[in-house]
């Protein structure tokens, strides 16, 4: 065949046959492969949002208790105004029309109204949640910061002396029961043991009797020994997840390229391995600040912190049923939040993810 010929040919079959698929094609599939991805993760949170909903509901009603009982104080009722009280709560109606009533007035954002307060839930929760908030995010900076860099140094001081007491002091306090440990804390630095004096307030958030800069001053006095026991307890996970990801890194080709053009050892830590291994300690981190909301119910029960962690033992004493599960969704809510934010911001961090 000439190469005068070939042009025609081409021609005939429509042009020569494709190889793969095009760039603009794999382009296109890349554009829209991330919102497909937040799309999914989305829609999977309002279902986890609405099954939590739903348990609820039917879980805190297991309960044993009379709500009824108690808001009467004890004191001797007629049949006639227990009866009023359940009316006055919708404690009278059937358990399916209880259930719908509550899904419809929390879809608009209407949790019912707290028994024993007599005040609307999403106002309880309101008041108490910057308090818990105060906990939780000092906390939560604390052990994050602390996690990374003792994380960092003994990955890169892997078998030493240091490494292995870091480590193993990790692994002991993360096995610890916060409560327990908040416990011992309160003995030994508020009550006083021994030589040591009682140094630290034994609960609540403030004195009562400061303003102004005292104020401040009180409150970061009573905040001290709930946070040294968060910190305590979370900080190990950081460490360990961080250190794990660091020496998996240590090993790659591109560090030893680093060292072999001069770079000092702390550089080639601090621009190459750090950077590439906080990528599994960074979806960590969103983890356990929803996890830290959560679990803080039993840390401010030890002491007496007035936020959602007391409210929430408080109401389930009663049982406080809208009370509770209002906070019972705010606690769901807040790690399924923080879950798919961190899954929302992986592929961001590696393209790898979502594609």
């Amino acid at each position: 065949m000439t190469a005068e010929a070939t042009p025609s040919l081409v021609e005939a079959t429509g042009g020569p046959a494709p190889a793969g698929p095009s760039a603009r094609g794999r382009k296109a599939r890349a554009g829209t492969a991330y919102p497909r991805y937040v799309a999914g993760k989305l829609g999977g949170a309002a279902v986890s949002l609405l099954a939590v909903l739903v348990t609820s509901f039917f879980l805190f009603r297991l309960i044993p208790g009379d709500p009824v009982k108690y808001m009467t104080g004890g004191r001797q009722v007629s049949a006639e105004q227990l009866a009023n009280y359940r009316k006055e709560f919708g404690l009278d109606l059937p358990l399916w029309e209880q259930f719908t009533d509550y899904c419809g007035k929390a879809l608009t954002g209407d949790l019912g109204t707290s028994y024993q307060f007599r005040a609307p839930v999403i106002d309880k929760i309101t008041e108490a949640l910057p308090n818990t908030l105060l906990l939780t995010v000092t906390a939560f900076v604390l052990y994050t910061a602390l996690g990374i860099f003792i994380g960092t140094r003994s990955a890169w001081r892997h078998g030493r002396p240091s490494d292995r007491v870091n480590t193993g002091l990790a692994l002991t306090l993360y096995s610890i029961p916060s409560f327990w440990l908040g416990l011992l804390l309160i003995i030994v630095f508020s009550v006083g043991m021994g030589p040591v004096p009682g140094l630290f307030p034994t609960g609540g958030m403030e004195s009562g009797d400061k303003e102004g800069f005292a104020y401040v001053v009180d409150v970061a006095h009573h905040l001290v020994l709930p946070v040294v026991t968060l910190v305590a307890v979370e900080y190990g996970q950081t460490l360990l997840v961080t250190r794990s990801a660091l020496l998996d890194e240590m090993g790659s080709d591109y560090l030893t390229t680093a060292r072999a053009k001069g770079l000092r050892d702390d550089l080639v830590r601090r621009r190459h391995a750090v950077p590439n291994a906080l990528l599994p300690t960074v979806t960590l981190i969103f983890v356990n600040l929803g996890r830290t909301v959560a679990g803080v119910i039993l840390v401010e029960t030890v002491f007496s912190w007035p936020g959602l962690g007391g409210l929430f033992y408080q109401a389930l004493s009663v049982p406080d049923l809208p009370l509770v599960q209002g906070l019972f969704f705010v606690f769901a809510a807040a790690v399924i939040v923080m879950n798919t934010l961190a899954d929302l911001i992986y592929p961001l961090l590696d393209p790898r993810v979502g594609r």
